[in-house]
């Protein structure tokens, strides 16, 4: 069976090659990326455009691969109280239109990175930036580099990943 991912980023590849093989490790997937429009800014400053995003990269990598599933990995920040956190969202949608969602963790994002974030910059650029790092958003992320690697990118969105199969795995409970 054929996955696309939304992305030719190597993190959110991995996470869904290793969400479906964990889900259904009896099944072959041939898992392959594909760049496509997420149709939101570059950085979603919200739970709601972060959703939407990956809804549009499910929807959009499906079609132009001819897919069984596609995938879209959305990261984005949300304020919630006086705090911003990153989180990753997962969208998962089937040759019949049906559709699930989810989640990675969400994490803090300091108040240093945010102000740069302010600025115009991604969360990603940020990182490279306070961590001296080239491209850390298709490697460790900040997930990655505000735990020394204890939570991996792709690790996150495997979960993330895995939470939006829940609605396949069980489709007796769709709405």
């Amino acid at each position: 069976m054929i996955v696309a991912v939304g992305s030719k980023n190597p993190v959110k590849i991995e996470g869904a090659r290793s969400a479906f093989g964990t889900v259904w490790p009896d099944r072959d997937w041939e898992v392959k990326g594909v760049e496509v429009s997420s149709g939101v800014p570059d950085q979603p400053m919200s739970d709601a455009e972060s959703i939407r995003g990956a809804g549009n990269r499910a929807k959009r990598s499906r079609e132009a691969l001819d897919a069984d599933f596609g995938v879209g990995i959305e990261g984005g920040l949300n304020k919630i109280g006086k705090h911003w956190f990153t989180c990753g969202w997962a969208v998962v949608v089937d040759r019949e239109g049906n559709e699930g969602s989810g989640s990675s963790i969400r994490m803090v994002v300091p108040e240093k990175m945010m102000k740069l974030i302010r600025e115009g910059k991604e969360l990603g650029e940020v990182c490279d930036l306070i961590f001296d790092g080239v491209n850390t958003k298709q490697h460790q992320g900040h997930f990655g580099l505000m735990t020394n690697n204890a939570i991996t990118r792709p690790q996150a969105y495997r979960d993330g990943v895995i939470s939006a199969l829940a609605n396949f795995v069980h489709p007796h409970l769709r709405d």
